[in-house]
């Protein structure tokens, strides 16, 4: 028995990666677990993996760039579970590219799957988390707080999850609401090191690594999943993953040139 049992989590993008892993750590944990994603059989996959490990699960078919398919999926939650307890925005894309040549086109892409799908799910959940004085966990990235080069749109389109993640919090917190924002490196995945080779093809090396060549370990979402649900239960307000990435966050405000010159050396090509 755990503070999660009979909650409902409802994760975005929870077919696959960090989605999944957090799903199973709810699910582990006692919740009722919802999993979202566009790949029906890649949803059906991870649902019965789930399940045969206990999990209560239900799996729904879902584009959630499409107003229509947030209110379905909030509305076939509710009637279901009755309830959300907690809301996980973890859909997401990350990209390669120099940035002069990311079309407006890319750049409005960007940001509808990075920033506006988060927004589309909080509104839409926004009313069921108030009333069970719940928890909404923004997944950013490093990105979110600190640019890198040949990123493409990436870190533009992430910069606004930290500040709307961080207003929520600010406006929520008096009703009860807990609101988690998670500034992860590079999620370690069985495709890291060939993920970006083809658009990062005319980029110098470092720009095909995991992170844009940032000198961080890969973290495995399972640990990162195990992390998320600490913070949530000691409802605190960030994760930064690694925890020294924050003294570059506070040196790029007070003292940016320093600060370009140390993310420069770190990823330069080796």
């Amino acid at each position: 028995m755990t503070q999660w049992n009979d909650k409902v989590a409802l994760i975005t993008g929870g077919s696959a990666g960090l989605g999944r892993a957090i799903a199973a750590v709810f699910a582990t944990h006692g919740a009722k677990v919802v999993i979202c994603g566009r790949d029906q059989a890649r949803l059906d996959l991870t649902g019965e993996q789930l399940r045969r490990q206990g999990g209560r699960v239900l799996t729904v078919v879902a584009n959630i760039q499409q107003q229509h398919d947030v209110d379905a999926l909030v509305a076939r939650t509710i009637e279901s579970f009755g309830q959300i307890d907690v809301l996980v925005n973890n859909v997401g894309r990350s990209s390669r590219g120099k940035l002069l040549d990311v079309s407006v086109e890319d750049f409005r892409d960007a940001l509808d799957i990075n920033f506006l799908t988060a927004v589309r799910m909080t509104r839409a959940v926004a009313p069921y988390v108030l009333a069970t004085r719940g928890h909404i966990v923004n997944i950013g990235s490093l990105g979110a707080k600190s640019a890198v080069r040949f990123m493409g749109a990436y870190p533009s389109s992430k910069f606004p999850l930290a500040g709307y993640s961080q207003q929520l919090r600010l406006e929520l917190a008096p009703e009860g609401v807990h609101v988690l924002f998670v500034c992860p490196g590079p999620i370690a995945r069985d495709d890291s090191e060939t993920r970006y080779a083809q658009q990062a093809a005319d980029l110098p090396e470092s720009a095909k690594r995991p992170g844009g060549g940032v000198n961080v370990k890969a973290i495995p979402p399972d640990e990162l999943a195990r992390r998320i649900i600490r913070c949530c239960e000691r409802r605190k307000p960030e994760l930064v993953v690694p925890g020294k990435a924050r003294l570059l966050f506070a040196l790029a405000q007070l003292w940016p040139s320093l600060a370009d010159r140390i993310i420069l050396r770190s990823t330069r090509a080796k």
